[in-house]
C-alpha cells in the first residue's frame, strides 16, 4: 500500500499561483511514476502532469503547458505541481497518484494505483 496526501490547494485569482505537495509513504519502492490529476464539477477526471521517480521525465497536459510544473523530492518521497497563471478553467479537485506503469500509461488514470484524497483549487475571476 501506497499512502498519499495532497495539501496546498485553495482559492486565488486568475492570474495567480498556487503550488500544491504530495507526500508519499507506505510501499512507496513499488511507485514507478507520480501523477496529478483534477476533475472539475461534471467532468471526467482528467490527467494533468507526471514524473518519473528515476530520472525526472515529466509529461503535461497541453492545457497546462508552460504553466504549470511537476516536480520532485525523491529523499523526501514528495511530488509538487506548481501552477502559474490560473484561469478559472483550472478550478477542480486535484489529485495526485502513483502508478507501476510506464510510458503511455503514465497518462491513463486507470493505470494509476493509489490516490489521494484531493485538494480543492479554486480560481475566481
Amino acid at each position: 500500500q501506497v499512502q498519499l496526501v495532497e495539501s496546498g490547494g485553495g482559492l486565488v485569482q486568475a492570474g495567480g499561483s498556487l503550488r500544491l505537495s504530495c507526500a508519499a509513504s507506505g510501499r512507496t519502492f513499488s511507485s514507478f511514476a507520480m501523477g496529478w490529476f483534477r476533475q472539475a464539477p461534471g467532468k471526467e477526471r482528467e490527467f494533468v502532469a507526471a514524473i518519473v521517480w528515476s530520472g525526472g521525465n515529466t509529461y503535461s497536459a497541453n492545457s497546462v503547458k508552460g504553466r504549470f510544473t511537476i516536480s520532485r523530492d525523491s529523499a523526501q518521497n514528495s511530488v509538487y505541481l506548481q501552477m502559474n497563471s490560473l484561469n478559472p478553467e483550472d478550478t477542480a479537485v486535484y489529485y495526485c497518484a502513483s502508478t507501476r506503469w510506464s510510458g503511455s500509461s503514465l497518462l491513463k488514470s486507470a493505470r494509476y494505483d493509489y490516490w489521494g484524497q484531493g485538494t480543492q483549487v479554486t480560481v475566481s475571476s
